[in-house]
């Protein structure tokens, strides 16, 4: 596998999970939201939707990615390159505990954030949690649905642990 796609919504462990395979297979890893928006010094800029996708143009065409993020409905091209895709269906609740100690953890500077952990975004964090679990998900689900022989479902460590060790990769010690 040398290039992978992981999505879900916001508290999943898609982040953990792409350093993770990252790390363990030498892959360069990208966070849609870098490609959605240009982090500078003064705050971040959203990119044109023509640089952004440019952006992940450039990515895709490199020989070996883990692209991972909760967005889906531009993200076509990159499905389709994709050897192998890893939806983290976690349920709702593990979800709102991850955000919340991810904000703690944040906050506190025991956890780097891209963005500014402020409780604006604490609060879209909720409401992007939410609008997966009522709308994007069925979205998704049906976007995935035509990439079946390359689409593998996980929805807690376990199943992340037995996937991974299937793949020949033995033990891993992260909590996604």
């Amino acid at each position: 596998m040398k290039r992978i796609h992981i999505i879900g919504s916001v508290g999943s462990g898609k982040t953990t999970l792409a350093k993770h395979l990252s790390n363990r297979l030498q892959i360069p890893h990208y966070e849609l939201d870098n490609v959605v928006w240009r982090r500078t010094t003064s705050g971040d800029v959203r990119r044109t939707d023509q640089e952004r996708d440019q952006q992940l143009c450039e990515i895709i065409r490199t020989e070996r990615w883990i692209i991972e993020g909760a967005h889906h409905t531009w993200i076509k091209d990159s499905l389709q390159n994709a050897d192998l895709i890893i939806l983290l269906d976690t349920p709702y609740s593990k979800r709102i505990y991850r955000i919340i100690k991810r904000f703690i953890l944040q906050r506190t500077g025991l956890e780097k954030a891209n963005y500014k952990p402020t409780f604006k975004i604490f609060r879209k964090m909720f409401i992007w949690n939410a609008a997966y679990q009522n709308q994007n998900r069925q979205e998704i689900l049906e976007l995935l649905s035509t990439y079946d022989e390359k689409l593998v479902s996980l929805q807690n460590n376990n199943e992340i642990e037995k996937h991974l060790n299937g793949l020949g990769e033995g033990h891993a010690e992260t909590t996604y």
